[in-house]
């Protein structure tokens, strides 16, 4: 149940009002990632567990956590949040791919998915509030070696991933651009590609932008799940690299094209 009156969040009283709960928000969500750092020390030091087993209890925490801060942000107003077909994620060795327009987007969509596996940056390792749950649930920093392969390649086998195949979040004229490598991964180590459409509007929470910076309106998200997408198929009419390049191109057609009007 909304704080505000919907009729009133986008007035100037709305605009104080979100910018409030935005700066709540943003401190709790810091002060809570401290926290976990005692809270997820059992995850770190207990060698007897299964390490996947161990990972899973640990992301069943953290994304519990976010899916309270996810209610907390549409209760009181901060944003609009709207989810469609995420039934059909979370399987075994399914890629998850999805274009980057804000902060926040991994948070909304592992706080619905939360057994999946996340690759992100490899600076959040040094960031206080990210590096305690990102070691105690297992995310893979991303990096540029062979090691990465076999570590997608390991993880595919008994989870599914999420990645961001832009490496940085979406640019202000919304153009979504993506490097090879996460489709090469999938198409070498996942059973199914599918990737999730993100659309946001008015841009919010972007690179270099301040969090007081509050749109005239309330941002409104919408998380729509493609088609899956079968890499043998794929890699039986053409040999991998023209295949990831194909596919590529097609993929950054697809998201240009549902990432900036919202679904029907």
């Amino acid at each position: 149940m909304a704080l505000v009156a919907t009729p009133l969040i986008n007035t100037p009283l709305g605009r104080a009002w979100r910018f409030l709960a935005t700066a709540f928000g943003f401190v709790l969500f810091g002060v809570c990632g401290v926290l976990f750092k005692i809270l997820l020390l059992p995850y770190y030091f207990r060698p007897s567990d299964n390490d996947l087993t161990r990972q899973r209890r640990a992301r069943r925490l953290v994304t519990g956590s976010w899916r309270l801060f996810a209610r907390y942000s549409t209760a009181t107003g901060t944003v609009e949040v709207h989810f469609h077909g995420f039934e059909r994620l979370g399987r075994q060795g399914q890629l998850i791919l999805a274009n980057h327009p804000s902060l926040l987007d991994v948070v909304f969509i592992l706080s619905r998915v939360p057994e999946a596996n996340c690759m992100v940056k490899a600076s959040l390792l040094h960031n206080p509030a990210m590096n305690s749950q990102i070691r105690a649930c297992g995310y893979v920093p991303n990096s540029e070696d062979e090691a990465l392969l076999v570590k997608v390649h390991e993880i595919l086998q008994h989870q599914c991933l999420l990645v961001f195949p832009e490496g940085t979040r979406t640019g202000w004229d919304g153009t979504v651009s993506f490097h090879r490598g996460a489709v090469s991964m999938g198409l070498r180590s996942a059973r199914v590609i599918t990737p999730v459409f993100v659309y946001m509007n008015p841009p919010n929470y972007k690179k270099h932008q301040p969090w007081y910076r509050i749109p005239r309106q309330r941002p409104v998200y919408h998380f729509s799940v493609g088609d899956d997408i079968d890499p043998q198929t794929l890699l039986a009419e053409k040999p991998l690299p023209i295949a990831a390049r194909r596919l590529n191109e097609q993929l950054q057609q697809l998201f240009n094209q549902h990432s900036r009007t919202p679904p029907v």
